[in-house]
């Protein structure tokens, strides 16, 4: 979480759900997910629906978004609607500034910047997709949104245990994959690694 000024937009954050904020980890991973797709797509109306979805799951808890620039950087901040009057933060609402989310939306750092991971990410799903049908398409795609939105890395760069949280958590929480894709979702995994040519990794006990 950032120093109190960065509501001015004048410092850095870790981008980091604080403890103490109103909103769950799967809520503000999903948040993120979303605006990403919405600033990635090329289909307005579907901008559109990732928007609004993103927007209803926030008013759930109570909490609005805007998009900060920092020094040429875009910032995913969201803040409680308490602290709103007309569209504008009014600081004299805010008790507790670890109620607000930050997370920065440039940059991946590994091993290029998110844009260059996604294309990745995506063209090995039309790879897979070509080769092993719309099933396996399907999950390599929602792999795909995994690894680059929460990650920001190649598929085929996740650990065992990114991949066990793939599973267990996004997979179940995030996604809405049919009985179909639940039912091959290890034997797509497989057939990932194994068209980006490298094995799938083990999880450390």
């Amino acid at each position: 979480m950032t120093d109190p000024n960065a509501i001015d937009g004048d410092e850095d954050g870790d981008g980091a759900a604080s403890d103490e904020t109103d909103l769950p980890r799967d809520v503000v991973d999903e948040v993120e997910r979303l605006t990403r797709l919405t600033r990635t797509t090329v289909d307005d109306n579907e901008a559109t629906a990732y928007e609004d979805r993103r927007d209803d799951l926030l008013e759930e808890h109570d909490f609005t978004s805007r998009i900060r620039d920092d020094d040429g950087d875009d910032v995913l901040v969201l803040h409680p609607e308490e602290w709103h009057e007309d569209g504008v933060i009014r600081t004299d609402r805010i008790e507790d500034i670890d109620r607000a989310v930050e997370i920065p939306l440039e940059g991946a750092g590994d091993p290029d910047d998110w844009d260059d991971v996604d294309t990745h990410n995506r063209d090995l799903v039309a790879t897979v997709r070509d080769a092993h049908g719309d099933v396996h398409g399907d999950n390599a795609a929602i792999l795909a949104d995994f690894a680059g939105n929460h990650y920001a890395k190649p598929i085929e760069s996740l650990t065992g245990e990114e991949l066990a949280e793939f599973r267990s958590e996004y997979l179940v929480r995030n996604a809405w994959p049919s009985e179909k894709q639940r039912d091959v979702i290890d034997e797509s995994i497989e057939l990932i690694f194994e068209t980006a040519e490298e094995q799938v990794p083990e999880r450390r006990v």
